[in-house]
């Protein structure tokens, strides 16, 4: 049932739960440091995260207005576009947020002397962009994921390298985990929009597949996100403590079963993607707490 609540619309829009997206690899890439190293810069980590969430929210603000101009938004009443009936105040509003995300980012750099976070998170900034921005739009192509999945993965070491100013193999199965379940998201979030994204030109990999067979590779994807987990504890790679990414399992059992049955019905699979988000929370968290207990 589609609300006509500007309250509720607005709540919508604002998407708060989603901004545990950029939290989480900030927060997995700073316990990792801290696991392996012992040691934790709590001024750098505080302006990491000040700086993801403005530079998410100038993503998801950008994403409303570039979706705008195709018109795959056509019903989506709770874009800010539409709510605010003023493309270009969005647009401003947006690049403010990135302004401000990389002057968040230059405390890091000066007490580094150092410029490669910065590199890191535009290079991040910039898979962001070709997702949705014009010319490139390669989220029409059905590349979100991939480019969704490289972009916070590299995330995560960048949060690393904030705090220990190197890079280490041990950074290599958390990313991926982390690209991994913030890629399903995404994947998630087409189930609904199918015809909007057809009648745009806009070929997600559900377009392509088909919300069945689409369904059928969520267990795949879940499968992957613990598998890594247990793989890095038996190569010792990760503590014992690391089966803390458990805690998501009744989220990814509730994501298979609704794909599962509602695969093709868009008022009912709607909220699936919230589901993935609170996957993607507590798979992420039990990870984290995990390399923190072990660290103590």
């Amino acid at each position: 049932m589609i609300t006509t609540d500007r309250r509720k619309l607005w709540q919508a829009a604002i998407k708060l739960p989603m901004y545990s997206v950029a939290v989480m690899p900030i927060a997995l890439g700073s316990a990792l440091a801290w696991y392996e190293r012992g040691t934790l810069f709590w001024q750098r980590l505080l302006l990491f995260l000040v700086a993801a969430v403005l530079l998410l929210a100038w993503e998801n603000l950008c994403n409303d207005v570039f979706d705008d101009e195709t018109g795959v938004d056509a019903h989506k009443f709770h874009s800010v576009v539409k709510l605010t009936n003023n493309k270009r105040l969005v647009f401003l509003l947006a690049n403010l947020f990135f302004l401000l995300g990389l002057v968040s980012l230059g405390g890091i750099i000066w007490q580094q002397q150092d410029a490669t976070v910065l590199s890191l998170v535009l290079l991040c900034c910039l898979l962001g962009y070709v997702y949705q921005g014009p010319p490139f739009r390669l989220g029409y192509q059905g590349l979100g994921e991939v480019l969704c999945f490289f972009a916070f993965a590299i995330a995560v070491g960048a949060a690393y390298y904030s705090q220990v100013q190197s890079f280490s193999l041990s950074l290599f199965l958390p990313a991926v985990i982390n690209g991994l379940s913030t890629s399903l998201i995404l994947f998630c979030s087409h189930f609904h929009q199918v015809e909007d994204d057809k009648k745009a030109g806009k070929f997600s990999p559900i377009v392509r597949l088909g919300t069945k067979r689409s369904a059928q590779l969520i267990p795949w994807l879940c499968g992957g996100i613990y598998g890594l987990g247990v793989v890095g504890i038996g190569c010792g790679l990760l503590p014992w403590t690391a089966l803390g990414i458990f805690l998501s399992l009744p989220f990814a059992w509730q994501l298979m079963q609704v794909t599962k049955h509602y695969h093709d019905r868009p008022a009912q699979i709607q909220g699936c993607k919230f589901i993935a988000v609170a996957l993607h929370f507590w798979s992420n968290l039990g990870l984290i707490l995990g390399l923190l207990f072990h660290a103590l």
